[in-house]
């Protein structure tokens, strides 16, 4: 069957369906005219290259695809938490051949518009026009975050009504060569530019205003600055350097991501309807209130969601086991480490950092309450995580490792030695494989599930009853009166805020110390720390005398905890393969103890013993073998 190069601009018409064949013909070829002549049109053909863009949001599986029904959990990979159904592993499904698709219908757009202007205003082609190049800026983002260097194209190549048959890879124009990580960025930024120039000052949600164009732009320059800085990886093909950016430009990005984040002052601001300060409770609803509140002036670009037309399975995956709905054992995806929860301040401490569980004389503290523990804790850890014993949707959320029955005497000690990646013995402790257990009864007649009503359930397989495996749930973004009967995969509806003014300003905070650094002058670094006690001002946590790049990358895995942010984050800063070297991360599992009535907790590592290992090669990805096939002039990537 012939296949019109046409389709690529036409099948928009079909529908948005994410999982669409673009080299599939529609009954009927729709033409130009009948895109460009009107708004309907072109509205029609932004909202396919949207639905498109490489965002990762709710629906983003790093082995399934972007837009896919996600087991697991993005967040298991980084060390903010632990997935059921997220092993250690890498971005698997290529993000390649889309990536050139959606790049060529932006290069289609912007030069097929220009003939039809005449229809329209001078104010809304330069917006559609804008829109096109952000498009394009953030999908040529997506890839060289991934890949490093790729092919350039900021032009269509085919001609009218050429097949897909006949654009064979023995046609020279068409194998183009990678260029330097360098250009990639370079381009980025020319684009990003030209979308700040031309698009307006506010748009509908989901589309971008210039102040998206500059807020992106400070996340992508700042990329590209620390890449620069901290990579060793080379790869150089002629002149072109594929892999790494000389380090000599590393202090022009960074200027270029601070001065793009400086657009934005006086335009948006930190959420804080909610905010009182002194008050832990308000500041933790302020926070929780942030990522469900439409109109917050903190949302620079968001991705729509509206049952039942869009929708996501976010509730259904991340609600403790208690809270589960009825369409089946999703629950509990995203359990936070103890090592991501120790990031924050107010917690009870040991000299290295870790949490303390243990008394001077090496017995377990004991508490009458299991959020005692929290009770000084900053009041964004609570936002962010749902802790032991908390209270959501009018429930005290039951995480329980089990029940010790020995004599409190004394004190309890160690269950296992210091270190210990043993499971638990059976000797003294009732515990429960599933969440069909067999109640306990206590010394004063009252009963107990072992393991409370969302886990830690013994039976810790992929496949298992579910529940939490750390001692925690996720609890950022889940709508807190949403009913247990719409707990269900596709029917969450709450919108991805893809950037908002936190992260410009945290990319502003470290852009500014870089360049501090760098002798570039102190009033970066007044910026850097402004912006850093603002954000911890916000969160309830108490002001920075001082900065270090370490506090600055602190605050910002705080602040941006399970944002699908932490990831690309740490692979920049070009820190994940020493974070990961056989890493066993660590749980904190809760007790109770029958002959005390008390509370105790157990720091240790996964019982899973789950390693995870990040190996250097991965921070530049394999370039897909179908590409370097199709197109030889292709340089493969360093250690594939």
């Amino acid at each position: 069957m012939k296949k019109s190069i046409s389709i690529i601009v036409a099948v928009f018409f079909i529908g948005l369906c994410a999982c669409e064949k673009l080299d599939v013909p529609p009954l009927n070829v729709v033409q130009d005219k009948d895109i460009f002549t009107n708004e309907a049109g072109i509205t029609s053909y932004m909202a396919r290259m949207y639905s498109r863009l490489p965002i990762e949001d709710f629906k983003y599986s790093p082995t399934i695809n972007f837009n896919a029904f996600v087991i697991g959990s993005f967040s298991g990979l980084t060390g903010e938490a632990l997935s059921r159904d997220m092993p250690n592993t890498i971005e698997t499904f290529n993000y390649w051949a889309d990536a050139y698709s959606l790049i060529r219908e932006s290069n289609y757009f912007m030069e097929t518009l220009p003939a039809y202007a005449e229809n329209f205003s001078a104010g809304q082609v330069n917006n559609w026009q804008g829109e096109a190049r952000f498009i394009r800026a953030i999908t040529y983002f997506a890839l060289v975050k991934r890949y490093g260097g790729v092919p350039i194209v900021d032009k269509v190549l085919t001609k009218p009504n050429q097949t897909i048959d006949e654009l064979t890879a023995s046609i020279e124009e068409l194998k183009i060569p990678r260029s330097s990580e360098e250009k990639v960025y370079d381009m980025i930024a020319e684009d990003l530019d030209f979308a700040w120039n031309n698009l307006p000052e506010s748009n509908k949600p989901g589309r971008p205003s210039k102040y998206a164009a500059a807020a992106f732009k400070s996340r992508a320059m700042l990329f590209a600055g620390t890449v620069a800085k901290y990579n060793t990886i080379n790869l150089t093909a002629g002149s072109e350097r594929l892999c790494g950016i000389p380090a000599a430009k590393a202090n022009t990005y960074f200027k270029a991501s601070f001065d793009a984040a400086a657009l934005l002052n006086g335009k948006y601001s930190l959420y804080t309807r909610n905010f009182v300060t002194g008050d832990k409770t308000a500041i933790y609803q302020n926070f929780v209130n942030l990522f469900l509140d439409a109109a917050s002036p903190e949302n620079i670009f968001i991705r729509q969601y509206k049952y039942p037309d869009a929708v996501h399975a976010y509730d259904a995956l991340s609600v403790p086991k208690q809270l589960e709905g009825p369409g089946g054992n999703y629950s509990s995806e995203t359990n936070p480490t103890l090592d991501f929860v120790e990031m924050f301040e107010g917690l009870p401490k040991n000299a290295d950092g870790t949490i303390q569980t243990l008394d001077g004389s090496g017995k377990y503290i004991l508490y009458n309450n299991t959020m005692d523990l929290f009770a000084h804790a900053e009041p964004r850890l609570r936002a962010t995580v749902i802790l032991p014993g908390d209270m959501f949707k009018g429930q005290s959320i039951e995480f329980r490792r089990g029940i010790y029955t020995g004599s409190a005497a004394g004190g309890i000690s160690r269950l296992l030695p210091e270190g210990s990646t043993q499971n638990y013995p059976t000797t003294n402790i009732v515990q429960s494989a599933a969440v069909l257990q067999t109640p306990y009864t206590l010394p004063n007649g009252s009963k107990m599930n072992p393991a409370g009503a969302s886990g830690i359930f013994t039976n810790l397989a992929a496949n298992g009853p579910g529940g939490s495996i750390t001692g925690f749930s996720v609890r950022k973004y889940l709508v807190p009166d949403k009913p247990t009967s719409e707990v269900m995969t596709n029917r969450s509806e709450q919108s991805w805020i893809e950037i908002r003014y936190a992260e410009v300003l945290l990319n502003a905070a470290e852009a500014g110390f870089e360049l501090n650094e760098a002798g570039q002058g102190a009033n970066y670094l007044t910026t850097a720390l402004n912006n850093i006690n603002a954000i911890r001002n916000r969160a309830g946590a108490t002001p920075a005398a001082i900065l270090t790049i370490d506090t600055i990358r602190r605050e910002r895995r705080k602040e941006l905890a399970f944002e699908n942010k932490i990831y690309w984050d740490l692979r920049r800063w070009r820190i994940l393969d020493k974070e990961q070297n056989s890493t066993l991360y660590r749980v904190l599992m809760p007790f109770y103890s029958a002959d005390a009535g008390k509370y105790f907790f157990d720091a240790r590592t996964d019982e899973r013993n789950v390693r995870f290992t990040f190996d250097t090669r991965w921070y530049y990805q394999q370039i897909p073998t179908a590409a370097i096939t199709k197109s030889p002039n292709l340089v493969q990537n360093p250690g594939f």
